[in-house]
């Protein structure tokens, strides 16, 4: 994809998310789901790791390499004609100015990052180290001339034995990737609790990400609670094998 058309989809999928009180993208992991979502009126996507490692039959968590990765969501970004953002996990080990090079060579203009990092033992970074890779994705785009979202994902919440106990943490982490540039936010694992969703798009001036379940959630509810940008997650992909399995049901032997 040539960087002029890279440069506008990368504008497009941030005037987007001015637009739409929540901005919904749909998860996809191949051409078809991404085919699909666009001809229902979507008008930007994203890549999640967990349906695409799925898809691919290898291991989420980093159990692909970065250009395995590059590789699979080439196709994906180039069928459809609209801005796609791509879960990269925690970074493969690559330095930042290099997950945006490659992201952006094949076309991708959004990225989520998380501070678990499952090539380390499944570790989690530090609230300074998050926020140092997110200022080094910010620093590494605007070299690049691409205005690439970065939507900064932290686990604290999915790590924590009790949500509402690393509250005060999360929300100090959510601020700090704010200041250091990241265009959203991402609390993983609180799409069910109404006071922790209102408590964190309350504390920062950008979007919140909540993951949502196409059937399972409701957007006016989302939207409620001032949530600004929602994705799937695998959830779409569940959803989907859910509804697959009912269909060939009576069919099996």
């Amino acid at each position: 994809m040539d960087f002029r058309t890279t440069v506008e989809r990368a504008q497009r999928l941030k005037q987007l998310h001015a637009e739409y009180k929540p901005l919904v993208l749909p998860t996809v992991w191949d051409v078809w789901s991404a085919r699909t979502a666009v001809d229902a009126g979507f008008p930007a996507l994203t890549i999640g790791s967990h349906p695409l490692a799925d898809s691919r039959g290898a291991d989420d968590h980093e159990g692909q390499t970065f250009e395995e990765v590059l590789a699979a969501v080439r196709p994906i970004i180039v069928a459809v004609d609209v801005p796609v953002s791509v879960d990269l996990e925690a970074g493969y080990g690559q330095k930042p100015a290099d997950l945006i090079a490659g992201l952006t060579e094949v076309g991708g203009v959004g990225l989520n990052i998380e501070d678990t990092v499952h090539s380390d033992g499944g570790r989690v970074r530090s609230t300074q180290e998050h926020a140092g890779y997110i200022a080094g994705l910010r620093a590494a785009a605007d070299d690049a001339g691409i205005p690439v979202w970065v939507n900064g994902r932290t686990d604290l919440f999915l790590h924590a034995e009790d949500a509402s106990g690393v509250l005060d943490e999360t929300i100090e982490r959510l601020r700090a990737l704010e200041q250091a540039g990241a265009d959203s936010v991402y609390p993983v694992g609180i799409q069910d609790n109404d006071d922790l969703l209102a408590a964190v798009t309350g504390a920062v001036a950008i979007p919140v990400n909540s993951t949502a379940h196409p059937v399972k959630h409701d957007l006016e509810r989302f939207r409620r609670l001032g949530v600004g940008r929602i994705t799937c997650g695998p959830l779409l992909q569940f959803a989907l094998a859910d509804a697959m399995k009912e269909m060939l049901g009576p069919w099996a032997p």
